[in-house]
């Protein structure tokens, strides 16, 4: 079983609880995902099988889509609801002040990975030095949030929703604290929906029980994106019989025998029957064509 089945995570849910279970409806031990989502986050969470996992660390558009929920007034040690509540004090910001703020994080911003993420320091995943009741020091991140939109906001209830387009690593939690702080009152992210994960949205993905009972109709096959999807954006080059075979036995191909269009960056390599076979770059110097990333057929 090679390719990618999209699924729609369940609030409550770790990313990992979601691949276990998809290994034991699909009966495939080889399972990975691409961008973990937050427990009480739902929406769209990638899953890579058999050859396909080798995709996971190099999808091309890693861009990352919200519609993040948030209450201003209010602090929690996790940056989210499900936290304890560090304070909790009535908030007056106007939605004229809250725009004004979004625009100090757009574009290229710094942010401080929470102490209750998966980030590793010394060996050790923040989140269980957090509940060991430790601080340690974090190392800021660059992130881009090339989107972020305010949705709705209640000046009475102080709550509101906010459309995020971001880099992959940003922390939702963190950038609507960090808002929240700006403004002088605090907040804390109140539910989350990721629409869009790279290229894969919500009308990409399936639920947990509409999965099951694709395997239970022995379809599991019919709902299974191929891996190819992923490198859309790639020009495409098309080898004959014989060149399929030596690029697929590792041999460097003569540029001078392969066609091609564009000479910058990856390209998708396809076999004459256009089945998909890797991605290489070009050699020009050289006139090889270079062999980047092999998906050989189970």
């Amino acid at each position: 079983m090679n390719g990618i089945i999209c699924i729609n995570k369940p609030s409550g849910w770790t990313s990992f609880d979601v691949v276990a279970k998809v290994r034991g409806i699909t009966q495939t031990r080889k399972v990975g995902h691409a961008g973990t989502l937050d427990p009480m986050a739902t929406g769209v969470l990638p899953l890579f099988f058999g050859t396909a996992t080798k995709v996971c660390d190099i999808m091309p558009n890693s861009t990352k889509g919200y519609l993040a929920k948030f209450r201003l007034g209010m602090t929690t040690d996790t940056l989210d609801i499900t936290g304890t509540v560090l304070k909790n004090e009535p908030s007056h910001a106007s939605r004229e002040q809250l725009e004004q703020v979004l625009d100090e994080f757009r574009g290229t911003i710094s942010q401080l990975p929470p102490m209750y993420s998966a980030v590793q320091v010394n060996g050790r995943r923040l989140y269980d030095i957090a509940r060991s009741g430790e601080t340690v020091e974090r190392k800021p991140r660059q992130v881009t949030v090339s989107r972020l939109m305010l949705r709705d906001f209640d000046e009475q209830t102080q709550e509101g929703e906010l459309e995020v387009l971001c880099s992959k690593g940003t922390y939702i939690r963190s950038l609507c604290s960090d808002i929240g702080d700006k403004l002088g009152c605090g907040a804390v992210l109140t539910a989350l929906i990721r629409h869009c994960s790279g290229d894969f949205t919500l009308q990409d993905c399936l639920t947990l029980e509409e999965l099951q009972q694709a395997a239970d109709r022995g379809e599991l096959e019919h709902h299974l994106l191929p891996v190819e999807k992923v490198f859309e954006c790639f020009p495409a080059i098309y080898l004959n019989r014989t060149q399929a075979a030596k690029f697929q036995n590792g041999v460097k191909l003569d540029l001078n025998r392969v066609r091609f269009q564009n000479a910058e960056g990856l390209h998708r390599v396809f076999d004459q029957n256009k089945a998909f076979l890797g991605l290489a770059s070009l050699n020009l110097k050289e006139m090889e064509l270079k062999i980047e990333k092999m998906f050989k057929r189970d």
